[in-house]
Parts: C-alpha cells; structure tokens; sequence
C-alpha cells in the first residue's frame, strides 16, 4: 500500500551520508536523485522507498509530531544492526532494541539527524 515516504531535511548532504550508511544494512541503495533537492533510497523499483528532501515550500523542515518511519528487517539481529548503525551515524536513542509486547514484534527507535523518528522492527515467531 505505502508507495514511498519522505522525510524533511534541512541538509541534503549531511543526510544522504546518514541514509547511505544506515540503508545500506538492509540492501537500500540511492535509486533516484535531485540535487538539491531530493534523493531517495530503495531495494528495488517496485518496493516502497524513503527520500530525503528539502521542502517544497522553501521553509525549515521539521519533524512531525506522532510521525514514524518504520524500516522492515529480516530479523532481530538485523533490527539491533540497524539500531546500532544509526546511533554510530549520530541518531539519537529513542529506545533500544527488544521485543514489545507479546506479539512477537521486535524494535529499536531512534530520531535522526533532523530528529525524525524512525524504528527498524521485525516479527518474530513465537515458536
């Protein structure tokens, strides 16, 4: 359903280095750019994919309120690398790693460098 989600930067660099690093432990890599306005990251073409971009309007950017991105992992292990690599990159820790719940959903959030939020999460079998 989701075809691609944007999030707002007011430094297209400094965010694309983040995004490159972060993405690439999940397979994403750059698929479309704009300098300098815009770069988006995916696993292939007809998957949904995240984009950096400056605003439309010309204004600052700001993080959403109640706004998350969540990145898909294959497994915990995957979730704590993602976890672990943003917070190296310079995320901040918006809650470690673990199981929530009882339903087997297992994620790590954190705010990147433009303080979005985002988590990286994976569902575990209960078996």
């Amino acid at each position: 359903m989701i075809g691609y989600v944007t999030l707002g930067t007011n430094d297209l660099e400094r965010a694309a280095k983040f995004y490159d690093a972060l993405l690439e432990v999940i397979g994403a890599k750059r698929m479309m750019e704009e300098p300098p306005s815009f770069i988006a990251w995916g696993t292939s073409p007809d998957a949904p994919s995240l984009a950096a971009t400056k605003p439309y309007d010309e204004q600052s950017a700001k993080a959403g309120n109640g706004t998350m991105v969540a990145l898909a992992a294959d497994s915990p292990e995957q979730v704590d690398r993602l976890h672990a690599k943003a917070l190296e990159l310079g995320a901040t820790d918006e809650g470690a790693p673990g199981p929530r719940g009882d339903g087997g959903f297992y994620a790590g959030y954190f705010r990147d460098l433009d303080g979005n939020k985002l988590n990286a999460f994976c569902m575990v079998s209960s078996s």
